[in-house]
């Protein structure tokens, strides 16, 4: 009834508006029915434009899902490329300290490339893209930027393989102390840390201590090449000898280069 009434005073508005009479009068009817069709305008405005907006968005839908798509995967391309940008970084670190040993000494090292890591959980052992083609024999020590990786086992015209100082069949002569006290540090498995042996009771030691190569005559490994860490230490009054353990100062778990000191002991 209310809708049919404004639809009779427009027409009669218009009307006198078209004679051109009553001009104050129409201007304040129009302002009348503006007002009293506000409320009804906005009530059907706030109806219709959910109602639009899902129309938008079925008729749209497949163009945003190409859109999302599109940014998933330019977010995917650049978060891979972070990550190559990351490892490169990583990989001329490596390389860099590499160059800068200080317990080389003058022996000429070939540097390799970490391809395979040890078949089985039983054997801790590195394959390496360098071979006897490249001057690797059997025996030579493998070396990282922090210390000793390990020593070439078996050896091919591309390729070698590594023991790593943590297998069980390992076994290092080392120095520690002023007083260049020595002992064997031994592979306990893959995640273990390293057994140090034949330390007399009562020897002084400290937790951090560095072991380094002993290079005695006939030694597997040349001199000061830095092995292990002490981790731990103790002693029963009946012992005859320390219990101490130690971790390797070269990090086995993310090895990528290595350098094989093209050295062997003398017969």
């Amino acid at each position: 009834m209310t809708i049919g009434l404004l639809v009779v005073a427009s027409i009669v508005i218009i009307t006198l508006d078209y004679r051109g009479q009553s001009h104050g009068v129409i201007s304040g009817a129009k302002r009348a029915a503006h007002d009293a069709l506000a409320p009804v305008q906005s009530g059907v405005d706030d109806l219709a434009r959910p109602i639009g907006s899902f129309l938008s968005g079925a008729v749209h839908g497949g163009d945003l899902e190409a859109q999302n798509a599109k940014l998933r995967r330019e977010i995917g391309d650049l978060q891979r490329q972070t990550l190559i940008t990351q490892s490169t970084r990583n990989s001329l670190r490596a390389l860099l300290r590499l160059e800068q040993l200080p317990w080389a000494g003058g022996i000429p090292t070939v540097t390799a490339q970490v391809t395979a890591l040890s078949p089985s959980d039983f054997a801790a052992t590195v394959q390496l893209d360098k071979g006897s083609t490249s001057g690797v024999a059997l025996g030579m020590p493998v070396v990282g930027g922090a210390g000793l990786v390990g020593q070439v086992i078996d050896v091919w015209s591309s390729g070698c393989t590594v023991r790593l100082v943590t297998d069980v069949n390992s076994s290092v002569g080392v120095r520690f102390g002023a007083a260049g006290n020595l002992a064997l540090v031994q592979g306990s498995g893959l995640g273990r840390r390293l057994a140090v042996n034949l330390i007399a009771p009562g020897t002084k030691l400290h937790k951090g201590e560095v072991l380094t190569t002993s290079g005695l005559q006939y030694a597997q490994f040349p001199p000061d090449i830095p092995v292990a860490s002490i981790m731990s230490f103790s002693s029963t009054p009946s012992a005859t000898q320390e219990t101490v353990t130690a971790r390797p100062l070269a990090d086995l778990g993310v090895l990528q280069y290595v350098d094989v000191l093209q050295w062997q002991s003398s017969p």
